[in-house]
């Protein structure tokens, strides 16, 4: 037997501890069956694998409160680890309820950087530290890496600091200091990564400071190079709990694994089926080999659900099955059926937007047959912040107030402030707000005396900021690349002012008769294509393309978003007014709000009504996911299509587009693959027939789904695509020729025995592909080569002849 197990025998046979163990324990009488037994298994190790809303957070608190209250261990033996400041608190205030008295003298209650921060503290001399080291922020780590890449001579531009301090956070995250660094990593940041890392650690020693990667990094060396000290903390830590173990690194992993080694009294929350920070760092694999790292372990299995209905359940089970490498479990839950889990499609995104709205009010009411919610009851949640535009638009337009959690709204992020303040540049060449934001970004060497230089000369002349630019050049007040540069921005944005104002709406009915009208000078240009151009001639977008931050790429796509939401106006000027509106509105957080958030945000809480946008392949699951890490990254997407459901608690809504644009261009799109995974029992279909065939390409018609079947009854007017306004305007100006009538609701989507109305090689309309002509004829499904949009199969009946567009 060892030290460790003879005093664990010692204590446990003690009088006052078995005093202890017989005093009341009502808290367990408040547990079911699997929680309990894995409260009462306090020796050895124990994985609590916790399903989406099973108790879990209760389960561990009950343990700590177990330990204490049958003398198996003091307050400062117990180390506690959790991923957020605000858990280890609500951890803390829950055990003192469950005891009757506030805790004291729990120190090791909190999360893994400020735990080792005192640890480290304690022994900082051990890794070439002081005690009063300083923990650098990231602008601290960025200005210090930036003189070190100067220092090399390395162009910033093409290889930016940032990207080398994402590249050594990986590293630390993985437990690798600078002589680790494994060969397959040699080429990092140009075969320059690993003897950068080398400077920079050596660097923060000479400042005596590390960063938070190095909290953690420094800590896990410390354990391994010294046994004594190891040894000391394996006898204080004589229990170990974890939460959220799914989502640990490497060195969370390694620091861990050293300090349970000896007495291996560790319990690990968590859940495989959760694990969806890939992307940070997170080795859904630590949990996945708990057995296999502590041999004899205790598995317990939370299922019993408090959350969601039995139908929401099913369905997230139903996804996550397809998931090779994971644990295995099912939820289960003893509350009535409820709503079935309701799968809709859409034309394209906008219609997504419009009908989500409707349905929000019409819960909100109580009109669907259900009870009244409140709008603090209901969120959106989505894959991508992208998606937030159209349905923060549309909310603004019907007065729905909302909020974005996890993030700002969309038109307050920092590159669509950006590009509003380019846009506002050309309309209004006099916003000196808006030249201020963009003179220096991206970067074109105007530091802050020369944009000093600028406002000086504009207020001596009383002209605006870029006319004092102007004068400062011809001067010579400004010299050298800056100068350069801010000529060039400065030609550039007059060109771009006399471009805006030969721009033509971008498509409708008020395009057919530009198009006729416009002079043969004139240049065929629409406001959207602008705005990408400037965009792209003024560097913004390579700048973010240049960028290598895992944020850069959602910024790209929330470019993207802004140039598509241009269609819906006339022009810039209608659309900044637009937007102007959309920044004042709802500036107090008073009130119920419907929520809007990322899947990610959303991981933790509960609504009882749940909306999933976007279920298309290639958006859920992400495409980049895909190609990045191939089956591993789609199984952190399936996992995280099972948090999006576990969500809800009463009503889970999800729903898909036919057509988003993409790159610019108009593409049809294909339901996810996640959708043939929901069980066909739990699911009630609400997507009218026709939605496919009628412009998407080869999607299979209504009943394709995994077998899922069409409730057409249910919501067929509310959602049919063929009731849109624009489409219905477009029906009732033809005068000799009519638009094709949609069928029945419960027709065959395409009849391959009807006539159609259209001859090979006549030219069409259609009210969002534009003009083509038609190349091929099944039935009445038409294949048409547009102008614009390249190649479609269209429904007849979503066409017209392009001569009876009246003008």
């Amino acid at each position: 037997m060892s030290s460790f197990d003879e005093f664990d025998a010692f204590e446990a046979s003690s009088l006052s501890a078995r005093a202890m163990a017989a005093r009341p324990m009502p808290y367990l009488d408040e547990l079911n069956p699997a929680q309990r037994e894995a409260v009462e298994c306090l020796d050895g190790p124990v994985l609590m694998l916790a399903g989406a809303g099973t108790g879990k957070t209760k389960a561990l608190t009950a343990r700590v409160v177990h330990l204490l209250n049958t003398g198996r261990a003091r307050p400062n033996e117990i180390l506690s680890v959790t991923f957020t400041n605000k858990a280890a608190r609500e951890m803390k205030n829950r055990v003192g309820n469950m005891l009757g008295q506030v805790v004291e003298g729990m120190p090791w209650m909190g999360t893994f950087h400020s735990i080792c921060v005192k640890l480290l503290r304690r022994h900082a001399e051990l890794v070439g530290l002081k005690s009063n080291f300083t923990i650098l922020d990231t602008d601290d780590q960025l200005r210090l890496l930036k003189q070190l890449v100067q220092a090399h001579g390395i162009d910033d531009k093409r290889w930016p600091a940032r990207m080398l301090a994402n590249i050594i956070d990986d590293w630390k995250n993985r437990a690798l200091t600078p002589d680790r660094v494994p060969a397959a990593d040699a080429g990092a940041y140009n075969h320059a990564g690993p003897r950068l890392y080398a400077e920079y650690q050596a660097r923060l020693k000479e400042l005596n400071a590390c960063d938070f990667g190095d909290l953690l990094l420094h800590m896990v060396v410390i354990f391994q190079e010294h046994p004594d000290v190891l040894e000391q903390y394996q006898r204080w830590f004589r229990y170990i709990l974890v939460d959220e173990y799914q989502d640990t690194n490497v060195a969370q992993y390694l620091w861990l694994r050293l300090l349970a080694s000896a007495h291996k009294n560790i319990c690990c929350v968590g859940d495989d089926d959760q694990s969806i920070y890939g992307w940070r760092g997170a080795e859904v694999g630590n949990i996945l080999r708990f057995e296999k790292d502590f041999p004899g372990a205790h598995v317990v299995r939370l299922e019993q659900n408090y959350r969601s209905t039995p139908h929401i359940l099913a369905a997230a089970s139903g996804v996550i099955r397809g998931n090779a490498n994971r644990l295995g479990k099912e939820l289960w839950t003893e509350a009535q059926e409820g709503e079935k889990v309701r799968l809709i499609g859409h034309w394209d995104g906008e219609e997504e937007a419009r009908w989500v709205g409707e349905e929000i009010e019409a819960m909100q009411s109580g009109t669907r047959g259900m009870r009244g919610y409140s709008l603090d009851e209901m969120a959106i949640l989505v894959r991508a912040s992208h998606q937030m535009r159209a349905f923060e638009d549309r909310f603004l337009t019907i007065g729905l107030p909302y909020r974005v959690i996890g993030g700002p709204r969309f038109y307050e992020r920092l590159e669509i402030r950006d590009a509003m303040a380019y846009f506002r540049m050309v309309v209004s060449p006099s916003d000196d707000l808006a030249f201020e934001r963009i003179v220096n970004t991206p970067k074109r060497g105007l530091g802050d005396k020369a944009q000093q230089t600028i406002q000086r000369i504009a207020r001596a002349n009383g002209v605006p900021l870029v006319d004092g630019a102007a004068i400062a050049i011809e001067m010579g007040e400004i010299k050298g690349k800056g100068a350069q540069a801010l000529g060039r921005l400065i030609t550039d944005l007059a060109r771009w002012g006399r471009m805006t104002r030969a721009t033509v709406p971008v498509e409708g009915d008020d395009a057919v008769l530009e198009d006729l009208n416009r002079p043969a000078d004139r240049p065929e240009i629409s406001h959207v294509e602008l705005a990408q151009i400037i965009l792209d001639e003024s560097g913004y977008t390579e700048m973010w393309q240049n960028d290598k931050t895992p944020e850069a790429p959602g910024r790209l796509e929330n470019l993207k978003e802004l140039v598509k939401a241009l269609e819906n106006f006339e022009n810039l000027q209608g659309f900044l007014e637009h937007v102007s509106l959309v920044m004042d509105n709802e500036s107090d957080d008073h009130g119920a709000k419907v929520s809007i958030m990322t899947l990610h945000a959303a991981k933790g809480l509960e609504f009882p009504v749940v909306f999933l946008p976007g279920w298309e392949d290639g958006l859920f699951p992400s495409q980049r996911s895909m190609d990045e890490s191939g089956v591993k990254g789609l199984e952190e997407e399936r996992r995280l299509a099972y948090v999006g459901i576990t969500r809800a608690e009463e009503v889970c809504t999800i729903s898909f587009a036919g057509n988003r644009r993409v790159f610019g261009q108009w593409q049809s799109q294909m339901p996810s693959r996640f959708i043939d995974e929901l069980p066909e029992d739990h699911v009630d279909v609400l997507t009218p027939p026709g939605l496919y065939g009628g412009g998407y390409g080869a999607a299979a018609p209504m009943g394709g789904f995994g077998g899922v079947k069409s409730n057409l009854e249910t919501r067929v007017a509310e959602a049919n695509v063929y009731n849109s306004p624009g489409w219905r305007r477009l029906q009732s100006r033809s005068q000799d020729r009519p638009v094709s009538q949609p069928r029945e609701a419960k027709g065959q989507v395409i009849d391959l025995t009807a006539v159609s109305a259209f001859d090979m090689g006549e030219r069409v309309f259609h009210q969002k592909f534009g003009y083509g002509s038609v190349i091929g004829i099944e039935g009445d499904k038409l294949e048409v080569a547009f102008e614009k949009a390249g190649t479609k199969k269209v429904v007849a009946r979503f066409l017209c002849a392009a001569d009876d567009i009246p003008f």
